[in-house]
């Protein structure tokens, strides 16, 4: 079904685009991406006074961009319908590697820190107390689960929920569903749906914007700390281009005379800015990835020896390219 998906992404932008995957140009208007984490008319109310200021600084219109799918904003990347775009980890990874992306920027919590979490939550009155009792009963829950090119809604899940436990998430449990972050928490507290995975960031949003909605939902599992959402441009833009759009996240919400809006604009978005980053953070992804292809390689028992020593090899020699990076 994943592959289906973004085949249709890919159709889809490669008619846009004529076939010709160059940047727009930078001197009429920039597109900027925005993966589905949760409503688009959330993001963008929460987003447009930053793109604003972009737009100002830069001296050329920002529109917001939105697709249906995390796939979408890569592809509009790929085909360069997107020169700008705030993704996750896993999605990042993605652009940089199919959608001449490059990371420039993350963003900085509320609180100084710089990582977040994927969570498994229940509704509150749930039986289930704990990972443990979830995995469990799987056979007779349903289990909502994220974008398939989301860091904290699949891929980390992916693997310490389920590789880990040497299960497949599509057949654990009785159902199971995909669907943005924001989709899942509201799923969960309306008992739409028995348990399912969401980042914390977006919690944190739901627990300002909708209290009664949070507090219907409670937290059962928390994975290891992911850092934090990058910013990722297409390497083809002008450098001047570039110069500027660092400058204006590296500076935004920093003392000045619009200090004062920008710290509030941030605090929407549960942020105390951007910190400067490049594709060296999106380093454990890529080792979290060959982990997962290296926990199920070595669990398949129909595969030809020879196969998986050659395959197990290979993810090896990956993995020790990648620790000496």
């Amino acid at each position: 079904m994943f592959k289906k998906i973004i085949s249709a992404a890919v159709m889809a932008f490669a008619v846009l685009a004529g076939g010709a995957a160059h940047a727009q140009d930078a001197d009429k208007s920039i597109n900027f991406g925005f993966i589905s984490t949760e409503s688009s008319a959330n993001l963008k109310q929460d987003w447009q006074p930053i793109l604003d200021g972009l737009s100002k600084k830069l001296g050329v219109k920002v529109n917001a961009f939105f697709a249906s799918d995390y796939a979408g904003v890569i592809e509009g990347m790929r085909f360069g319908k997107v020169q700008v775009a705030w993704f996750g980890n896993e999605s990042a990874m993605q652009a940089v590697d199919r959608a001449s992306g490059e990371v420039f920027a993350h963003k900085v919590n509320a609180d100084g820190t710089q990582g977040y979490y994927s969570l498994v939550g229940v509704p509150k009155d749930s039986p289930i107390k704990s990972l443990d009792d979830l995995l469990k009963s799987a056979k007779s829950l349903s289990f909502g689960m994220g974008d398939p090119n989301s860091t904290s809604g699949f891929l980390v899940p992916s693997y310490y929920v389920f590789a880990k436990n040497n299960l497949d998430a599509k057949t654990a449990f009785k159902a199971i569903r995909i669907t943005n972050h924001e989709a899942n928490i509201l799923a969960v507290a309306n008992k739409q749906i028995d348990a399912a995975v969401f980042a914390s960031d977006t919690m944190d949003r739901i627990v300002a914007r909708l209290p009664d909605i949070s507090e219907k939902v409670r937290i059962v599992w928390k994975s290891p700390l992911i850092a934090s959402d990058p910013l990722v441009w297409r390497k083809d833009l002008p450098q001047e281009t570039k110069t500027k759009i660092k400058e204006f996240f590296l500076s935004f919400g920093a003392p000045g005379p619009n200090a004062a809006q920008e710290q509030a604009q941030l605090g929407k978005l549960n942020l105390k800015g951007f910190a400067e980053s490049s594709d060296a953070q999106l380093k454990p992804i890529r080792q979290l990835n060959l982990f997962k292809d290296k926990t199920k390689l070595e669990a398949d028992s129909s595969i030809n020896p020879d196969e998986k020593k050659t395959k197990l090899e290979d993810i090896n020699r990956k993995l020790a390219v990648l620790e000496k990076q």
